[in-house]
């Protein structure tokens, strides 16, 4: 049930995702974030909860035997995409 909900979640964002940064380039986050204050706080939310759900996501790939280290660089790099990935790809 969980997955399922990811991935009807997951798949329409991605899509998205993939539209914005090929449309306004892959920093173009950045321009508005500069110019708007609104837009410079949802930035900084979205990093402190991304930094959250990557912890979680360390301390269960290394209880799962799973490398972390993959899932921390693509979080950086797509933001939350690779959290989902990471959730929709476990075992349990």
């Amino acid at each position: 049930m969980r997955k399922g909900l990811i991935a009807i979640v997951f798949v329409p964002f991605l899509v998205f995702s993939l539209w914005v940064a090929s449309t306004h380039g892959p920093l173009g986050f950045l321009d508005v974030a500069g110019r708007e204050p609104w837009a410079m706080q949802m930035l900084l939310d979205l990093a402190i909860a991304l930094f959250v759900v990557t912890s979680l996501v360390v301390r269960d790939a290394r209880a799962t035997g799973r490398n972390p280290w993959p899932w921390v660089a693509a979080t950086v790099l797509v933001g939350s995409i690779a959290p989902m990935l990471y959730a929709l790809t476990r075992r349990r």
